[in-house]
């Protein structure tokens, strides 16, 4: 079973059909197996089939799955109190998907501009940055700056401003008095693991208090222990205004999003202005309490870190040979495959007869985001497999 004729071709897959999962560990339907390098896209930060969750989802699924917010659970309170002090908010406004919570905190952040800030009608700006990723829906992609992404999906939502990532300055000069929000990803995963320069988000912080707009971090991606730290707007001691979570907050089990923010902030939403039939579910909230619960004691986050130093060292020594440039922070690296060599999706495809699953983005660039499960021994092997197919 090695193609998918009734799919749609929304996806191009590696030629492997996955069976069974464990830890970072896959099987495909001819009992080879795989090292998973690339974790769901960090939906899978706790490895696959982690106990702890299965055993959260499995008893939750014994009592209920599906209320509807149309009456109380008791398990989404407790969920939002545990995620909303992680997160050092007062609040949670629960969803499904990662584009579903940043959907959500654009309509924030404009409720926010006109019945707070006191944006005229209509005219409430947000201001992004150049080759972002925050999801695939139609209001998301008219401000990509990625044309494959935007191409015959138009007309498109207005009220963004792009500027280049990394780039505070920018920031500045973008803003004006209709500006509601800054949506920013604190490192830029699609695009290949961009690091801003140091110092980068604590400006935009600055700016933001400064000018009197909100600071939206997409941490879609890189929250939840990924980085080394809980957020990674924690490696600069950053506070943005709203959280956007996804992925790893469902353990690779359910779709669990949410944004977290503060009374101030996500109180502007009031009862029929937004919603989901799924979002805070009963699955869903015991299964995110579990992961809130696992990252509290900050053990997650220090072998993350361990980890990506590890793994840090090892990528660096390719340079010059088969790869041009490495970017690693904490257990998530952007590895730039020199074109001699071949393309990221030739490499991958490489791996990928070696035993190794990892991800090609923007030509060549594979990206490495194993789950934080793994042990040093295993990064080791999958590096060497890399080795190989570079032909060092």
């Amino acid at each position: 079973m090695t193609a998918e004729p009734h799919v749609a071709r929304n996806y191009a897959p590696l030629d492997v059909t996955i069976a069974t999962a464990d830890g970072a560990w896959a099987t495909d339907v001819e009992g080879r197996r795989y090292l998973d390098m690339l974790a769901g896209y960090s939906a899978l930060n706790f490895g696959h089939r982690n106990q702890t969750l299965v055993k959260a989802a499995t008893d939750q699924l014994q009592r209920a799955t599906l209320t509807s917010r149309a009456f109380r659970s008791d398990q989404l309170e407790p969920f939002a109190a545990a995620l909303a002090q992680l997160c050092g908010k007062d609040l949670v406004l629960p969803m499904n998907t990662g584009a579903e919570a940043v959907e959500t905190g654009i309509k924030v952040a404009r409720a926010w501009g006109y019945r707070v800030k006191g944006i005229p009608e209509d005219r409430a700006k947000i201001v992004v940055a150049h080759n972002n990723f925050h999801g695939r829906t139609t209001t998301i992609v008219g401000f990509s700056s990625d044309e494959e992404a935007r191409a015959d999906f138009g007309p498109f939502a207005p009220g963004f401003t792009a500027v280049p990532f990394g780039d505070a300055d920018a920031i500045e000069a973008a803003i004006d008095d209709d500006t509601a929000a800054v949506l920013l990803e604190p490192i830029q995963g699609e695009a290949g693991i961009i690091v801003p320069p140091e110092g980068y988000l604590a400006r935009v912080r600055e700016i933001t208090r400064e000018r009197g707009v909100l600071f939206i971090a997409d941490e879609i991606q890189s929250g939840l222990g990924r980085t080394g730290t809980t957020f990674a707007c924690d490696r600069e001691g950053v506070e943005p205004d709203l959280f956007l979570l996804g992925k790893a907050l469902g353990g690779g089990i359910v779709p669990v999003s949410a944004v977290v923010a503060n009374e101030d902030v996500l109180g502007v939403i009031e009862p029929g202005q937004h919603g989901s039939t799924f979002g805070g579910n009963p699955l869903a909230a015991a299964v995110g309490h579990a992961v809130v619960d696992m990252l509290a004691t900050g053990e997650w986050q220090e072998r993350a870190r361990l980890l990506g130093e590890h793994l840090a060292g090892r990528l660096e020594a390719l340079v010059g040979h088969g790869v041009t440039a490495v970017r690693t922070v904490g257990l998530w690296a952007g590895v730039d495959i020199d074109p001699a060599v071949g393309t990221g999706r030739e490499v991958g495809e490489r791996l990928l007869a070696r035993g190794v699953l990892v991800k090609d983005t923007h030509g060549q660039t594979i990206r490495l985001a194993p789950p934080l499960t793994i042990r040093a021994t295993e990064l080791d092997w999958a590096v060497e497999q890399l080795e190989v197919v570079l032909g060092r």
